[in-house]
């Protein structure tokens, strides 16, 4: 939105105004949602992933998904990320 200044003296002008403050609510409103919403699709991975990583140090049937997930990691950066991880082995005792 402009850096308005004066107000407008017209109807025409004030009604313009209007509806400009009306759109930069509705973007602020509208950015606000998508960063919660991507917010809480961000949680719903970490606690997924958490869970997968638990499961597999109990059941070797997720560390194979582990592995199956792992090789589809394509992004160098994304590889970096477990450098020197180990996935949890069950305990075979």
């Amino acid at each position: 939105m402009g850096n308005i200044t004066t107000k407008p003296t017209t109807s025409l002008g004030r009604a313009k105004l209007k509806v400009e403050q009306a759109k930069a609510r509705y973007q602020a409103l509208l950015a606000r949602q998508t960063a919660e919403e991507r917010k809480k699709d961000t949680r719903r991975k970490v606690i997924l992933g958490g869970l997968l990583i638990d499961a597999a140090g109990k059941d070797e049937r997720f560390g194979r998904v582990i592995d199956e997930l792992m090789k589809r990691i394509t992004r160098d950066h994304d590889h970096k990320a477990f450098e020197g991880w180990q996935k949890p082995e069950p305990d075979q005792s």
